[in-house]
């Protein structure tokens, strides 16, 4: 005798619908209750109900009279905003408030829509994302009017490279050797772009705390800049020499960081390749760091807007012609000629040697152990360059900075050793 089961009943489509629609209306909503807006939770939860029941009966002048309905609801804010500044209230808040609220009336009747087409996922991210705004209001306002003109239009010219430049890039591979892809060129364009742009505004916000923190997130940024301002500074007091050697030494395990995410974010075959070296510079600059047991003074550094067009189209160009250089290298020398010429490269700059390992071993010139030594070989030059500006600067930095950075670099080939032999 077969045994049946408790039998399931189903859940209609269009009532789960509904329950969700509300659900994500009462959270759009919840925030504008708490702060006493005019439309609270109970608002915005109709709104999303309707908008789901108009799109759920299919009826196109359904949908338009409820869009019709959220307008007038806004016109009714924006009314009583501007009544307030007739009483003297000041129409910046009221006014400004109820043109948030009004908005956010329509994106609930939008995510009441979306959901009831079935578009559940994109209703729900649309949802939290706007009550996450509501939420953060005084801190997006206060971080935006402690911006700089610059800063704002460095942020705009990165969202036009990101969103607007790469689409347009044709796929595929060009030029000599096919070592070329626009696509993956712009795409590490904008990764290393995005990875100076945030940490410059970490720095703007945390900046100052102590040297330590400062030579970390500012290696990140502008690893020159770090080193010249604390050389500098060491020049003219000598009691914070050790401190300087130990931000020097945090500026290089940021380098090697920043490396890293590139490398596994691009070419992830090769994350335990390149992860072992490059973690054991990291994590030998931070314990010779925490061994020198001097942590504290602070540092602000004049950094200006790491991105802009400029900058970017001459990181893009320099990566271009190190790309071409290193991949005819490769193609007439084998490895030999790859890691030589990607040690060269890191002379001026460990980021551009990262970038064209990466676009090599994904356009298949080579293989991604190789995209990890060559890594390394830009890693190591980009420590020796920065013991060379130290000294250059200080003549008393030389010693302590090359003994450390001597360490880190064996450290380095260990890892590749290590990585081989295992």
């Amino acid at each position: 005798m077969t045994q049946v089961g408790p039998e399931v009943i189903p859940v209609n489509t269009d009532v789960f619908n509904l329950f969700v629609a509300g659900a994500l209306g009462m959270l759009l909503g919840l925030e504008r209750e708490w702060s006493n807006k005019a439309a609270g939770i109970r608002t915005f939860t109709l709104t999303s109900l309707v908008g789901v029941a108009a799109a759920t009966l299919g009826q196109t002048v359904l949908v338009v009279l409820g869009g019709l309905l959220v307008l007038g609801q806004g016109l009714l804010l924006g009314a009583r905003g501007l009544v307030s500044d007739a009483r003297g209230e000041g129409v910046a808040d009221e006014y400004g408030l109820a043109l948030t609220t009004s908005t956010s009336l329509l994106v609930a009747y939008i995510v009441g829509i979306l959901v009831g087409t079935d578009r559940v996922l994109v209703g729900v991210v649309i949802a939290i994302t706007s009550s996450f705004l509501l939420v953060l209001r005084r801190e997006l306002h206060q971080f935006a009017h402690e911006l700089s003109h610059n800063e704002v239009r460095g942020a705009a010219e990165f969202a036009i490279i990101a969103f607007v430049v790469y689409p347009l890039l044709p796929a595929g591979t060009y030029g000599p050797w096919d070592a070329i892809d626009p696509q993956l060129i712009w795409m590490l364009v904008i990764a290393v772009s995005g990875i100076g742009f945030a940490n410059y505004a970490i720095m703007q916000r945390y900046g100052g705390r102590g040297m330590l923190i400062t030579g970390f997130f500012g290696g990140l940024v502008n690893s020159t800049a770090v080193i010249g301002e604390i050389a500098n500074r060491a020049k003219a007091n000598d009691g914070i020499v050790t401190l300087a050697v130990a931000t020097v030494l945090v500026a290089d395990a940021a380098m090697a960081v920043r490396n890293l995410v590139i490398v596994v974010a691009f070419v992830p075959q090769s994350a335990l390749s390149v992860g072992l070296p490059l973690g054991l510079i990291a994590l030998g600059g931070v314990a010779i760091t925490a061994y020198d047991r001097n942590v504290g003074g602070d540092i602000d550094l004049d950094l200006d807007s790491p991105f802009s067009s400029r900058n970017a189209l001459l990181f893009g160009v320099l990566f271009l012609v190190v790309l071409v250089l290193t991949a005819a290298a490769q193609q007439t020398f084998g490895t030999a000629g790859f890691l030589v010429t990607s040690f060269l490269s890191g002379l001026l700059s460990s980021g551009t040697t990262t970038t064209t390992a990466v676009s090599l071993a994904s356009t298949g010139q080579i293989t991604p152990a190789v995209a990890a030594q060559g890594v390394l070989a830009g890693t190591l030059a980009s420590i020796l360059v920065k013991v060379w500006l130290a000294a250059g600067i200080n003549r008393t930095l030389f010693v302590p900075v090359i003994s450390r950075s001597a360490v880190l670099s064996v450290l380095g080939v260990a890892g590749v050793l290590a990585v081989q032999f295992v």
